[in-house]
């Protein structure tokens, strides 16, 4: 396959050249905790070290979890205690996924001061930052439901789970659909508190053992709706309204790009697209394949997911109109129609895995075709510092 196609046009190339970064970070957390320990940490790395190289350390680190938990505990039951039958999986696990998701956390808190402190920013950063960051917003929360496991006595069913995980990418894509119609990023508060939040959970785990969260309190309340309506809340109250809030401030102060309704909303499109056909798979499925490889389904979604943000992402930086629709979006409906209408239980499984290696290769290729690309117009390296001749 080859590594050398151009996804970007002119107008994108040109957008870039006249690119500024513009990011507002307002959370408590990070500003008077994180980004002290980061710029601590970020004076013991070498200056020769490109910041994407970190970038993609910590993306890798993200990854490595992930494939840790697939192996481990592929259908999400060694930490539900429905299934006996299934050995709780052991206390360095835990604490390995704890140390790597600090490690990935600290990496990507730390490569835009490196950027800064190698004279090195530049849009390629951004891009291969917030890029990588809405892969790892499926992988995170994929992995982090081992911790409670799919049970329905203290944890969450698939389909709930499934909803979890949308609400989740959902707030990832609006912080970048409000920085496409205003020019500025606000960073969501809930980020940090999240992150911070999952490295304890993990490190308690590993000390108490997953059992500690399989309890259910009075009145039915269990550890997974608490952790379900807590992501529902900070979401609706925090992230939703402040996003709104901006972008209607930015219309009524005409400081954004003043978009009409239709082009201003539609970024949207593709990604109500995505999920609509998503949940229409699990919810017609003839054999329950949400139930069936849960794993599988929300990998194919997150891929997906991750092309359309990293599109949207490219048409914002690059202020050019975004696109409506995208192709991945085809074969998972005729996979759906396949389904529905031969209704072979192997088949339907067949079509999911394909569908997950289909759309990750390309994806794969999107994102290393455009890194490329990006390269050769700025003359630069992706993974080394450039020496410049005087």
């Amino acid at each position: 396959m080859k590594l050398d196609t151009e996804y970007l046009d002119q107008e994108h190339l040109n957008g870039f050249d006249n690119y500024k970064y513009n990011c507002k970070d307002t959370g408590l957390l990070s500003i008077y905790v994180m980004h002290p320990f980061w710029d601590w940490v970020v004076q013991y790395c070498p200056k020769n070290i490109a910041p994407n190289l970190l970038t993609f350390s910590g993306f890798l680190c993200t990854v490595a979890m992930y494939l840790m938990f697939c192996i481990m505990d592929y259908d999400f039951t060694a930490s539900d205690i429905d299934h006996p039958e299934v050995a709780n999986l052991p206390r360095w696990t835990w604490f390995t996924a704890a140390i790597l998701l600090f490690l990935a956390y600290t990496l990507d808190g730390i490569d835009g001061k490196q950027a800064r402190r190698t004279g090195t920013s530049g849009p390629l950063g951004e891009l291969f930052d917030h890029g990588l960051d809405s892969y790892t917003a499926a992988l995170i929360p994929a992995t982090m439901y081992s911790i409670f496991g799919r049970g329905a006595r203290y944890s969450l069913r698939p389909i709930r789970m499934f909803f979890t995980m949308w609400n989740v990418l959902f707030n990832f894509y609006l912080s970048h659909f409000e920085k496409y119609n205003t020019g500025v990023m606000f960073l969501p508060w809930g980020y940090d508190f999240t992150m911070c939040g999952m490295i304890v959970v993990f490190f308690i785990t590993g000390v108490a053992g997953s059992n500690l969260w399989q309890y259910s309190l009075p009145g039915g309340i269990t550890n997974g709706l608490i952790v379900e309506v807590v992501l529902y809340i900070s979401s609706t109250s925090t992230n939703w309204p402040m996003v709104f809030s901006n972008i209607y401030k930015s219309y009524r102060d005409k400081t954004g790009h003043m978009r009409t309704f239709p082009e201003a909303v539609r970024p949207l499109i593709p990604l109500v697209g995505v999920f609509s056909i998503t949940l229409l798979w699990v919810m017609t499925s003839p054999w329950d394949i949400l139930d069936r490889d849960p794993r599988a389904v929300f990998l194919l979604m997150g891929t997906i997911f991750s092309n359309i943000s990293c599109r949207l992402i490219v048409a914002q930086m690059s202020s050019t109109r975004c696109d409506w629709f995208n192709w991945m979006l085809v074969p998972t409906l005729l996979a759906i129609l396949v389904s529905v209408v031969s209704r072979l239980a192997s088949l339907e499984l067949s079509l999911l895995y394909l569908l997950c290696l289909g759309t990750s290769i390309a994806h794969i290729h999107y994102g290393t075709c455009v890194v490329r690309q990006m390269c050769r117009h700025f003359n630069i390296n992706c993974f080394t510092i450039k020496k410049h001749l005087d």
